[in-house]
């Protein structure tokens, strides 16, 4: 992850730590949605890596965990509220601080990338699939 100390103050409403928290715990919901054998752990370390970050991100992201509703009946409905949250993100930082979008988006791929390692047997096709799907997201903005 990335630490950049952007001299520049973001301001962040509740809405906009929402969106991002609900992007970052998108993300991880997705990448464990498109493991095969270790759901739990592919959450767990998508978790805790979303825990270390950063600045006012890390800050946004640690103060509305609790806030975030993740619902879907389907790994389709869970991305219909994912995806759109992490475009919304970069867009809502990218106009505020480039390098804080900077450090939203290498926050999520860590953490995506965290619960991808913690797959038993290594990432498989629908993995591989979710992440290019998930940087996708983020490049959208």
């Amino acid at each position: 992850m990335t630490n950049n100390s952007s001299t520049a103050q973001i301001t962040l409403t509740d809405d906009d730590k929402l969106t991002l928290a609900t992007a970052a715990h998108g993300a991880i919901a997705l990448i464990t949605a498109a493991g095969v054998k270790s759901a739990g752990k592919i959450a767990v370390a998508g978790s805790l890596a979303l825990a270390s970050a950063t600045g006012p991100v890390g800050h946004a992201l640690a103060e509305k965990q609790k806030s975030v509703k993740l619902k879907g009946k389907s790994t389709a409905e869970l991305a219909d509220t994912a995806f759109p949250a992490l475009t919304a993100s970069m867009e809502l930082l990218n106009q505020q601080d480039t390098a804080q979008a900077a450090n939203f988006r290498s926050t999520v791929l860590t953490a995506v990338e965290a619960g991808a390692r913690a797959e038993r047997g290594g990432t498989g096709p629908a993995m591989v699939e979710m992440i290019r799907k998930i940087t996708e997201a983020l490049d959208a903005a």
